[in-house]
């Protein structure tokens, strides 16, 4: 930002021009006293794609003759990151100030045998990964070859907890298992074939089906319960050392973790989807704050796509 000629104090709008157009994101204008020369100092506070900036820009009458660019404290940055400058834009994760930001991959597991036989599988153990389904684990491995990863997080239940072992396979970093990733429990339901379900107990299936957040059997709602397990999984995640994450679990919680990091409610359930093998990325900053980078990524399933962000 070069010397400009000014015949008069400079005004909120000559400043802004004078800016680069990628740090003009919202501004804040504050004029102090002149001193005895006549020269009036004036500070705007710039977020930038980066963070928030303070310019200050001492100007006379002959024109501009100072111009000081200083990084604000964390303390005072923009709280999403620097996506947009006010507070209440989000929330956080953790509910406190991480050590750094993080990168969050989210991957669905692969193909099971009960994805196969359309069986409701919630968080049994008996369904397990298919032929198919290890090779799309494979597509997952091969797609982010050329990421570094710190840890990688999964669900104990066998078909994500096969995919994570596929696709961590030769790694040095760890594999951890979280029970906050395990799917949701469906009682009875579990092990019945989505047709049998709606026969036999066709008013609770259309509930699960039309109205998830309503869902209740023997007095536990299973998707709002969904929800607490989501924001326990984001925290262990979240506080985990490290910058880059990798996370592997099943379609329902999955749902849960990106509606609560979204901000969305269970009623939500039902909005989002991913496909076996399908992944979705998150930024966060260091308040634990979230913001969706990409859904539901599947160009790996199809061609030998790799990802590199």
């Amino acid at each position: 930002m070069g010397s400009a000629s000014l015949a008069t104090q400079p005004s909120p709008a000559a400043l802004l021009s004078s800016l680069p157009a990628r740090g003009r994101r919202r501004l804040r204008l504050c004029s102090a006293p002149r001193d005895s020369r006549n020269r009036t100092g004036v500070a705007l506070n710039v977020y930038t794609a980066v963070g928030k900036l303070r310019v200050t820009i001492k100007a006379a009458q002959s024109g501009v003759n100072n111009v000081s660019v200083e990084t604000l404290p964390d303390s005072e940055a923009s709280v999403t990151g620097a996506a947009y400058g006010f507070r209440g834009a989000t929330t956080s994760l953790t509910n406190e100030i991480l050590t750094s930001s993080k990168k969050i991959t989210l991957v669905r597991h692969g193909l099971s045998t009960w994805n196969a036989e359309s069986r409701v599988q919630g968080s049994s153990n008996l369904s397990v990964l298919t032929e198919t389904g290890a090779k799309q684990a494979e597509k997952c491995r091969d797609a982010l070859a050329n990421m570094k990863f710190d840890v990688c997080f999964s669900s104990p239940i066998s078909r994500a907890k096969s995919t994570a072992e596929i696709i961590w396979k030769g790694k040095e970093e760890p594999l951890v298992f979280l029970d906050s990733l395990k799917e949701a429990h469906l009682f009875f339901l579990e092990g019945m074939t989505n047709a049998d379900a709606k026969k036999e107990y066709p008013e609770l299936y259309t509930r699960w089906r039309e109205d998830p957040s309503n869902f209740k059997v023997n007095g536990i709602y299973p998707v709002r319960k969904l929800w607490g397990t989501a924001r326990e999984a984001w925290k262990e995640i979240l506080l985990t050392p490290g910058e880059n994450m990798l996370v592997v679990t099943h379609k329902s919680i999955l749902r849960a973790l990106l509606c609560t990091a979204l901000g969305l409610p269970p009623e939500r359930f039902r909005s989002i989807d991913v496909n076996n093998g399908g992944m979705c990325v998150f930024t966060v900053n260091k308040r634990g704050e979230a913001m969706l980078q990409a859904l539901n990524m599947t160009a790996h399933m199809y061609s030998d796509h790799t990802y590199q962000f």
